[in-house]
């Protein structure tokens, strides 16, 4: 029997696909161990955003109480139009920081999403190795939809 250089019998791709298996999880573990490492520092950036929303909110919320009851004790809003920009100020920014923090906890943005990519594209290139290819030996997959998207 006539093999051309293309093609191979499943007895050798099978044989192929156990021999490098050791070395795909290998690297697939890798890949995931370091984005996920990634992940818990996003993590633990968005706790201290939070932390610190919650450090400046919480005085920001006593100045613009103090505010309220010096304005209306005094009536003469001097004083109390400083406390207020002050806690508004503080109260801002406390704000913002909280906000950020809880962005970066968002689940899409802890998502291993590089190794569910490499898992895919390994899968796509098994499942190409046991069945037959019209297009040929040297096509490979199109990322048109991926650009698209």
């Amino acid at each position: 029997m006539l093999h051309r250089p293309h093609e191979r019998s499943i007895t050798e791709i099978l044989g192929d696909l156990l021999g490098q298996f050791p070395t795909l999880v290998r690297k697939e573990s890798q890949l995931a161990r370091a984005e996920m490492s990634e992940k818990v520092s996003q993590v633990g950036i968005g706790i201290a955003f939070i932390l610190g929303g919650a450090v400046l909110l919480i005085p920001a919320l006593v100045v613009l109480l103090e505010a309220g009851v010096a304005a209306l004790e005094r009536a003469g809003f001097e004083p109390a139009i400083a406390a207020v920009i002050a806690g508004g100020g503080a109260l801002l920014v406390g704000l913002i920081l909280l906000l950020i923090g809880v962005s970066r906890l968002k689940v899409e943005n802890l998502t291993p999403g590089k190794t569910i990519h490499q898992i895919q594209e390994d899968a796509w290139v098994a499942k190409r190795q046991l069945t037959p290819n019209p297009s040929g030996p040297n096509h490979e997959p199109s990322h048109e939809h991926q650009r698209a998207a």
